[in-house]
């Protein structure tokens, strides 16, 4: 059933991290019904609508710029612990279904919202995208490596780190407070501050001395010659972390090297060297027997599989991290729970929207 068994959300439609927060409100129990345009119901059964996130969600038609629409979401905002919207600043708002009314309907309600920007500021109504929101915060300028410009980490920082976790935290966190206080409050959560609050480590060295502001000369960042990534006999690669002494020695013994005969792993001047000699080495063998040659070691070093690969590797198998599912791939559960498991919601029919609605008290 999952630990939000119990839990009631409505969703407002929308794209990239809001869908994401409702699918894993979902996969952990929630019962989530997602406010959608008339007919997205159809258009989802019959395969050309909504995006694979969206799905697993029982979805209620509503025109919300019509007085009937506009009824029925309040009805179920009345009803619901948790409200999750994605739109620019002031959409909810101009429906008629801003803060302020849903609160004073239902003071119990979280009004989770989540945008790149933030509710307010100078950009908050700006459009934008993930490379966008982590251009302002120095999040993206740190990625890369020393001889190239920064390189986007798909949409991973901002719009799922920085927006989707960040929101469910919020909405977490909102819930665990209502039980003493008995009130809700408004979630805004904002893909800028998230991804910002991500680099904090990153902070912290820097105002130390151990990090610099030049890209691809640090030690998480492709600078250090034992954090980067190995091209293999075979055109493909592996990925090397030795940080720790204790690993770093297990790597340097799977390649067959020694560290007296080497510079000393953590004198910079000498990391020019180090990966001469370990990039020398590593293109001797193809990346699978690389992968057998530290099977079993502490030396940090995993073969980097394609999406086609991933689910054939013997730890994400067993753990049902990525499964196929026809010509699709799914990612299973995360994080797990020992009495309360949630599940995987999307790739299924979609929920009957009338017996959800008739759970929550709607009649037909």
């Amino acid at each position: 059933m999952g630990p939000l068994n119990g839990i009631r959300v409505v969703e407002f439609t929308g794209i990239g991290p809001a869908p994401m927060a409702g699918m894993l409100l979902a996969d952990l129990g929630a019962s989530v019904l997602r406010l959608d345009r008339p007919g997205a119901a159809q258009a989802m059964e019959s395969g050309a609508g909504g995006p694979r996130m969206s799905e697993g969600r029982a979805v209620v038609g509503a025109d919300l710029k019509s007085g009937e629409g506009r009824a029925l979401a309040l009805d179920l905002v009345g009803r619901a612990d948790v409200l999750l919207e994605g739109f620019r600043p002031g959409v909810m708002e101009r429906l008629g279904l801003g803060p302020d009314t849903c609160l004073e309907l239902n003071p119990r309600l979280v009004y989770a919202r989540v945008t790149g920007w933030g509710q307010d500021g100078p950009l908050s109504r700006t459009a934008g995208h993930d490379m966008n929101y982590i251009s302002v915060n120095g999040a993206l300028h740190s990625i890369g490596r020393a001889d190239g410009p920064p390189v986007p980490p798909i949409n991973l920082l901002g719009d799922f780190a920085g927006g989707t976790m960040f929101t469910v935290t919020g909405i977490l966190s909102a819930l665990v407070e209502r039980q003493g206080s008995g009130r809700g409050q408004v979630v805004d959560a904002a893909m800028v501050d998230g991804s910002s609050l991500l680099m904090s480590m990153l902070h912290e060295d820097r105002s130390k001395g151990v990090w610099t502001d030049e890209r691809g000369t640090n030690y998480l960042d492709t600078g250090a010659p034992w954090y980067d990534v190995y091209e293999c006999a075979d055109g493909r690669h592996v990925s090397v972390a030795c940080i720790e002494p204790q690993f770093y020695a297990a790597f340097l013994e799977g390649l067959g090297l020694t560290e007296e005969n080497l510079p000393n792993q953590w004198d910079r001047r000498g990391w020019p060297r180090l990966r001469e000699r370990f990039a020398e080495v590593l293109l001797t063998r193809g990346r699978d027997e690389w992968g057998e040659a530290f099977e079993g070691t502490d030396a940090c070093v995993m073969p980097v599989l394609s999406l086609e690969e991933a689910p054939d590797h013997p730890h994400v198998r067993e753990r049902g991290t990525l499964t196929r599912e026809g010509d699709r791939l799914v990612s299973g559960p995360a994080p797990r729970f020992d009495r309360t498991p949630g599940g995987v919601t999307r790739g299924r029919a979609l929920p009957d929207a009338a017996a959800v609605l008739e759970e929550w008290g709607v009649g037909p």
